[in-house]
């Protein structure tokens, strides 16, 4: 039966690599894929973060600075670019809403955190949806769509201006 019901707690820099509970057919996996995510974010783990994501070339990253990327090698490029990049970024989610059925679960909320680069630090404040997916139990839940969005104009300039000196 579908549940619309607040997360318990956030994700963010102190979170889990929970793979393995991931694998479990439970809104309790899909909450351990979606925090695998954040794990893999700000450890900045490409590895960890290749493993969050399903393996179609329709899945979807939808961001402020990226526009639109589709499939899992342009996800991993851009998130190579962001954990080789000069910035440091950690983000936090919160203030999150499961949208749960069967087999798929939306979470949609808030991402806070801060890039840091040559010096200066921007506040990040994010409007994010991620989806995942149930692939059984050899893949578990996987991620297949993301979208983030900076609402105030003034904050999304700093952003850009921080990342390409804009």
């Amino acid at each position: 039966m579908p549940t619309v019901q607040l997360t318990p707690g956030t994700y963010g820099r102190d979170a889990a690599d929970r793979r393995v509970e991931a694998r479990e057919p439970t809104l309790e996996g899909a909450r351990a894929a979606l925090e695998c995510f954040y794990f893999a974010f700000n450890n900045r783990s490409l590895e960890a973060l290749a493993a969050v994501w399903a393996q179609n070339p329709l899945i979807s990253l939808n961001n402020p600075l990226g526009g639109i990327t589709r499939g899992i090698d342009d996800i991993c490029a851009l998130y190579q670019r962001i954990f080789d990049g000069p910035a440091r970024v950690w983000v936090e989610f919160y203030d999150v809403v499961e949208y749960a059925g069967q087999d798929m679960v939306v979470f949609a909320g808030r991402e806070r955190g801060e890039l840091t680069q040559d010096g200066v630090t921007v506040p990040l404040a994010i409007r994010t949806t991620r989806v995942f997916q149930y692939f059984g139990g050899e893949l578990g839940w996987r991620q297949v769509h993301h979208h983030g969005s900076i609402d105030d104009p003034d904050s999304l300039a700093r952003y850009r201006r921080a990342v390409f000196g804009e």
